[in-house]
């Protein structure tokens, strides 16, 4: 599935089955918590901090797909066609970054 498809499928989900868009501060709230809940699993399994026994069955990528959901909900409302973006985004990040990261001795 491509991203346009994704943004097509959760909005047809949204009308179908969520009934309504949250508004956008709502859904930026939502976006933050998932965000939170992502952060959660990574400090905890990959960082410093230690695992507790209730979070050792989270299951990372089904919150990573909470936070692009959201994402995708945002896209949709606010009329972002997430596909160019990202395109727009990356060319931009090539542009700038050409030499930088190659150039950095930390990253050698």
């Amino acid at each position: 599935m491509d991203i346009k498809d994704a943004q097509s499928i959760v909005d047809e989900w949204i009308k179908t089955v969520g009934v309504r868009y949250f508004n956008e501060l709502t859904n930026t709230a939502i976006l933050m918590e998932e965000v939170g809940e992502v952060a959660r699993i990574m400090a905890r399994r990959y960082g410093e901090q230690s695992e507790k026994e209730s979070d050792k069955n989270k299951d990372l990528g089904d919150e990573m797909a909470d936070v692009l959901f959201v994402l995708i909900c945002l896209a949709n409302q606010t009329g972002i066609d997430l596909s160019e973006a990202f395109v727009k985004n990356l060319e931009k990040k090539t542009m700038r970054d050409f030499d930088r990261h190659k150039n950095n001795p930390k990253l050698g």
